[in-house]
């Protein structure tokens, strides 16, 4: 079967790109090692496994490797068919309208909140998430950037996703990050990502570092 095969993430735990392929992991209760990458010191395995980008998150299968978050979600949605949720609609055109929001989410993060907030009605049909009942892509592609929002809350005194401004998305964000994909996935500790950001920023001017 497709799905057999041990499952290993080179990762980081700060990366919101990463955080989505924990979630999709946890949503379908894959078990898989998580090895945390400095990518100031790429280890040889990354280096091997991800020889274009050489960054994380690459997903080992049974010791291939799958590279690029988006890539990697929608790999894990067709390898385990069998494993719910599903992460993508059935449907060739509700898939397609995912897929679209999840690239919007990725291309236009910080300029998209008022946007997304009327995606998130119109996906939705009135249900909590972008998925519907249940989380899915366009749910995991975002909400991989609520640990650096906490992070940014920190530093500006406010909520990233303003409940004034975008009242669905704010809800969408309180259940979230109340679900078991993401409870003890998501950092919530805002002065050690601050903190990791500042050794990024330092690491960065000599070596390029994709957070």
């Amino acid at each position: 079967m497709a799905g057999d095969g041990e499952l290993k993430l080179l990762g980081m735990w700060t990366s919101a790109f990463v955080l989505r392929v924990r979630f999709v992991l946890n949503l379908k209760s894959l078990p898989y090692e998580f090895v945390e990458e400095n990518l100031g010191d790429k280890s040889d395995l990354l280096l091997a496994s991800n020889p274009v980008n050489k960054t994380v998150p690459v997903l080992l299968h049974a010791g291939r490797p799958v590279n690029e978050s988006q890539v990697i979600l929608q790999y894990i949605d067709e390898a385990w068919p069998d494993r719910p949720p599903a992460v993508l609609p059935s449907d060739p055109y509700e898939r397609a309208v995912a897929r679209f929001w999840a690239a919007y989410v990725d291309d236009k993060a910080d300029a998209a909140l008022e946007t997304l907030e009327g995606a998130l009605r119109e996906c939705s049909g009135g249900k909590p998430f972008f998925g519907g009942d249940g989380v899915g892509l366009v749910d995991v592609v975002l909400g991989g950037y609520l640990g650096w929002f906490t992070a940014i809350k920190k530093l500006i005194g406010r909520r990233m996703i303003d409940p004034a401004r975008t009242p669905a998305l704010a809800a969408w964000e309180d259940l979230f990050r109340a679900t078991d994909a993401a409870r003890g996935v998501l950092p919530d500790d805002a002065d050690k990502m601050l903190e990791f950001r500042q050794t990024a920023l330092a690491l960065g001017a000599s070596k390029k570092i994709t957070l």
